[in-house]
């Protein structure tokens, strides 16, 4: 196929003009389609409840250390779910401690420690002239957001098939005011790329010159995988324990799109000197988390096989719903050299990147035509896509055919943009 680069003028504003019909067709059509989170869908969540229907039925609220899950105590969570996500995440119980239902509150609780009493002995960093932050981009904007909050300066690290580009990285950690990074080892939102063992090799034996450095590991999509051909990321604390750097590390999972998000289980896996310091922030910030909600996931799952066998059910929702988003993408825009994209194998996002510069131009156009995506630019800190070209593609909540729909107007809008972007 000829790229719309090579087209001449004349073929391009017929290009143009083609696609301008199509684009006035779907807007005449009132669509009204939000793709804008990654929201499990009504079947997922159905998948769950099916899952969960006896477990709303206790009578036996003791867990198995005999601790009546009703009261206050076991600030750290009880013994089944710290064993759970102990074996979930390959560490000991004691490096477990078990949150409420959202792991981004956790990473928040963290960050504010941080910056308000400091950690390892550390000058807290809301006391200091400059803190800076990696951010790895196209990336998660709940993170730049929690950064931006605090006041964090963020400087831009590009990601690739293999992870964050480690040249850089290496480079940034030798200035002091380099306090941590943000990332998200497997299917990272949203290239849905996942960290080579070089690469998380390397994260591994990094020493920064900050002793206050630390990465949010945060384990978002470890078990959400969509095909047979899973990929596999190497456990960053057996990594770090050959380099003594545990310390660097604090990784975070929930079963928020494993279970429900609004009531879901979160955890935090760290080395024994920050789990140290974060339950001495715990004991003052709360008595204790939901008991009564680990209980009835542990119910549920008791161990890590129940869990994954689940995450095959949602598998088998999510990905007809990919597999209609990245056929009308190949249908639409292979070949033509204006976009590309990558086909994850797990986690929640499909990132489109738009190479004529025109990816804010292209949203506008799905917006006007009742499509609702990721705003354009929020997949970088300060929401400023500096090349004007990533665009998160969120196919969880929709139906199959809204998919279909949806990924055909995006196409069309990419098209129209890039043309006029040539024109």
């Amino acid at each position: 196929m000829k790229k719309l680069c090579e087209f001449t003028k004349e073929e391009l504003l017929e290009f143009y003009n083609d696609t301008q019909s199509r684009y006035d067709e779907f807007k005449a059509r009132g669509l009204t389609i939000d793709m804008s989170r990654g929201k499990p869908g009504p079947e997922q969540l159905d998948v769950a409840q099916a899952e969960f229907a006896k477990a709303f039925e206790l009578t036996d609220y003791r867990s198995k250390t005999g601790f009546d899950c009703r009261n206050y105590g076991m600030l750290d969570g009880i013994a089944e779910s710290k064993e759970l996500f102990a074996s979930l995440l390959g560490v000991e119980p004691k490096n477990i401690v078990i949150g409420g239902n959202a792991s981004l509150e956790l990473m928040f609780s963290f960050i504010s420690q941080c910056c308000s009493h400091g950690i390892a002995g550390c000058t807290p960093w809301s006391k200091l002239d400059k803190v800076k932050f990696i951010a790895v981009v196209p990336g998660y904007d709940r993170h730049f957001a929690i950064a931006e909050y605090f006041g964090i300066k963020m400087v831009n690290v590009p990601i690739s098939e293999t992870g964050p580009d480690m040249d850089m990285v290496e480079e940034l950690i030798k200035d002091e005011s380099v306090k941590g990074m943000f990332c998200v080892p497997k299917y990272s939102n949203p290239d849905g790329f996942t960290y080579s063992a070089e690469t998380v090799e390397r994260l591994a034996k990094m020493q920064p010159a900050a002793k206050d450095f630390r990465v949010i590991w945060d384990n978002a999509y470890i078990i959400h995988d969509l095909y047979d051909t899973s990929d596999e990321l190497v456990n960053i604390f057996d990594a770090a324990k050959k380099y003594g750097t545990e310390d660097n590390f604090v990784e975070f999972c929930s079963t928020s799109k494993i279970t429900f998000p609004g009531s879901g289980v979160s955890a935090l896996a760290a080395s024994d000197n920050n789990i140290k310091e974060i339950l001495s922030r715990l004991t003052v910030q709360i008595i204790s988390y939901d008991k009564m909600n680990q209980l009835r996931h542990s119910c549920v799952f008791p161990d890590v096989d129940s869990l994954k066998a689940v995450m095959k059910k949602h598998a088998d929702v999510l990905r007809p719903k990919f597999d209609a988003v990245l056929e009308v993408l190949e249908a639409e825009l292979g070949g033509l050299g204006i976009a590309s994209w990558h086909k994850p194998n797990g986690g929640y996002f499909i990132s489109l990147n738009v190479d004529t510069g025109s990816a804010k131009y292209a949203g506008q156009l799905c917006k006007e035509a009742g499509l609702t995506l990721t705003g354009v630019g929020a997949t970088f800190p300060y929401k400023n896509d500096p090349d004007d070209r990533n665009i998160r593609i969120a196919p969880s909540y929709p139906s199959v055919e809204d998919l279909k729909a949806s990924a055909e107007l995006l196409c069309i809008a990419v098209k129209l943009a890039a043309a006029k972007a040539l024109l």
